[in-house]
């Protein structure tokens, strides 16, 4: 399959990447065959990017590589570079590169365990030895971007998975990370809750310009918000690039990922000489703005 060379693009981008991978190979302990072959990508700082692709292909491996559990706590043989927040994750702890990277959970309830929700928050900052004064601010902040500061009191258990999921991120935020990573954050909830937590993550992505790298195959809710996508196969890269342009793709297709139903509409569309822009959609909004300024035209 062909590959968007996006490293050619970024190679003169003065601002350096704030996750780096250059030909890494990692296979687990006693696999018979590697997760990850050969990968090499960048994220920029900033950016919200999304890693999609078939079940098993390597997305969640190659994300345990961004916050030191691949090498550090899952042994394996590893090959090639890894660079995050300017340190080598080789030679850095996970400890270290916790002041860096935040991971949340695929299922929030295996991150949260304290009494009440700013306790979880909290715990964190904790194991840092930030100042209790220092602490208050950062929880506070915290709880008041994810919108659960009213349930500061409340035990995690007592909450939906949504809240239990808005408390799983707030405690990755108050550790003011570089980068947060989110392991297909929604898989337990449904559409509608999985839509409030994206959007929570994308106006945290604008607002304090923190790196989103999210891992998830549910590309309507997804695809609007990202600047970055990374389609992976196999263990390999197979696109990597602007959503708009890779989604469109018939390389994209052929991998079987969900491509968003507004998408595929518009490549329909197209084929049958209906003129519709140079804008792919990524979101049903996006295809009926399309149609609607269509319908005008005629």
């Amino acid at each position: 399959m062909k590959r968007v060379n996006r490293l050619d693009i970024l190679a003169g981008n003065q601002g350096m990447a704030v996750i780096e991978t250059k030909n890494v190979t990692y296979a687990y302990p006693n696999a018979t065959k590697p997760s990850i072959i050969d990968v090499s990508i960048k994220i920029e700082k900033g950016e919200f990017t999304l890693i999609t692709g078939p079940s098993g292909c390597g997305k969640t491996t190659l994300c345990r590589c961004f916050n030191g559990l691949i090498p550090h706590f899952y042994q394996g043989e590893l090959a090639g570079g890894i660079t995050v927040a300017g340190l080598n994750v080789v030679k850095h702890e996970i400890f270290e590169l916790a002041r860096h990277v935040g991971l949340v959970f695929q299922n929030p309830e295996n991150q949260l365990f304290a009494l009440s929700v700013e306790k979880d928050v909290a715990f964190g900052l904790e194991n840092l030895g930030i100042s209790r004064e220092e602490m208050r601010r950062r929880v506070d902040e915290a709880m008041k971007l994810t919108g659960i500061y009213e349930l500061r009191e409340r035990a995690p258990h007592e909450l939906s998975g949504g809240q239990q999921q808005r408390v799983a991120i707030a405690s990755v935020l108050a550790m003011q990370p570089e980068v947060v990573i989110l392991d297909e954050p929604t898989s337990f909830l449904d559409p509608l809750s999985a839509k409030k937590i994206f959007e929570v993550i994308y106006e945290l992505n604008k607002k304090l310009d923190i790196t989103v790298v999210l891992v998830e195959h549910r590309l309507d809710l997804t695809a609007r918000y990202t600047s970055h996508i990374i389609i992976m196969d196999e263990g390999k890269i197979v696109q990597d690039g602007d959503p708009r342009e890779t989604l469109r793709s018939e390389e994209a297709r052929l991998v079987g990922i969900g491509i968003p139903k507004s998408t595929r509409l518009y490549q329909i569309l197209t084929k049958e000489k209906i003129r519709l822009g140079d804008t792919v959609p990524l979101s049903s909004e996006e295809m009926a703005a399309l149609v609607k300024e269509a319908l005008a035209r005629t």
